[in-house]
């Protein structure tokens, strides 16, 4: 049994039994999808609009989380000295 990889019907080609073989024609057949995905104006560069609002969600998640530490009493606090001593300091 041979698989076969096909752009356009009828236009598939049986790959070879070895590792080499499959490896090469499959090699190929990429180039030739995405050189037909650039023809076309399609490419696959950029994020979708799912991948923008995960992403989106992500720095919000980040950025909660550093509100959450720089207004902690520890780190006030040691804001809040640094200042002091910077202000004091003669």
């Amino acid at each position: 049994m041979t698989a076969t990889i096909a752009i356009r019907p009828g236009a598939g080609s049986p790959l070879g039994r070895t590792p080499g073989e499959w490896r090469r024609k499959s090699r190929r057949a990429a180039g030739r999808v995405r050189r037909v995905a650039r023809r076309r104006g399609r490419s696959d560069a950029g994020m979708t609009t799912a991948e923008y609002a995960v992403g989106t969600l992500g720095a919000c998640a980040l950025a909660a989380g550093l509100y959450k530490v720089v207004t902690s009493a520890t780190i006030m606090g040691a804001l809040t000295e640094t200042l002091e001593r910077a202000l004091h300091a003669t």
